[in-house]
């Protein structure tokens, strides 16, 4: 198995765009398409906060109906889905940015949008288990314990992180470093909080490395493990980034 695992996009499509034609795919057919066959991964929020969520939803949702992607939501796009489910969400923290481009747009585009999105969050896993139990997508990360599981608690943990209850002063919650604690075989790599630099603890790795954010947009080729990144467009905010 093959893959390009893809870091938190937040609707920076440009820098997507750059980033698989770094790792080597060709868009002549419309799609990024790589000649060895490798396929693309995504760790979740593929949307909120840059300037082309919708753009990054169809190319995945595309990639979705060809059988030629891995993706496991995150927070951001399980608070979507529960937007486009009519659910009553607050229209903050990045998801005004998406609403915004929505709202430009015809009801067909609208509803055209919203048909692609819930089928590609329906039909796709909380977490991806793959190569044979050796590697896992997970937005937030995993406890090894709660592998193979699909309860609530593993929701919330593969969405949110190992939260604690508690806020920081900003607002967002406590997360523990779960990561550190980790001493399973299989990979697992993750994004949601945003290094400058691709974090490998234990067999974990952070790829989130805060192209929203303005550091990069990053992917982990796997199996080589070998980390390949873009520079980002947006401006630099440094206190969004943990280390």
């Amino acid at each position: 198995m093959k893959i390009d695992i893809i870091g938190d996009v937040h609707g920076c499509y440009e820098e997507l765009r750059k980033l698989t034609i770094k790792l080597g795919y060709d868009w002549s057919t419309g799609l990024p398409v790589h000649p060895e066959e490798r396929k693309l991964g995504f760790v979740g929020d593929l949307t909120d906060r840059g300037h082309h969520s919708l753009q990054t939803i169809s190319m995945v949702h595309s990639l979705f109906q060809n059988n030629s992607v891995y993706y496991v939501p995150g927070n951001h796009c399980n608070k979507l889905y529960r937007y486009f489910l009519g659910n009553n969400v607050k229209i903050l923290h990045g998801l005004e940015t998406t609403v915004a481009e929505l709202s430009a747009l015809t009801e067909k585009e609208r509803n055209r949008y919203r048909d692609m999105f819930i089928e590609l969050y329906e039909q796709s896993p909380l977490y991806q288990v793959l190569d044979e139990g050796r590697l896992i997508l997970a937005h937030a990360g995993i406890k090894e314990e709660l592998i193979g599981k699909k309860t609530n608690r593993v929701k919330t943990f593969v969405l949110y992180g190992d939260i604690t209850g508690e806020k920081n002063e900003d607002g967002t919650p406590v997360r523990k470093d779960w990561a550190r604690e980790y001493k399973g075989d299989a990979w697992i790599v993750y994004g949601h909080t945003p290094v400058k630099e691709a974090r490998f603890v234990n067999r974990t790795a952070n790829i989130d490395t805060g192209a929203v954010f303005g550091g990069k947009l990053s992917a982990l080729k796997y199996p080589e493990m070998e980390v390949i990144s873009v520079p980002s467009s947006m401006p630099f905010v440094e206190e969004k980034f943990r280390g």
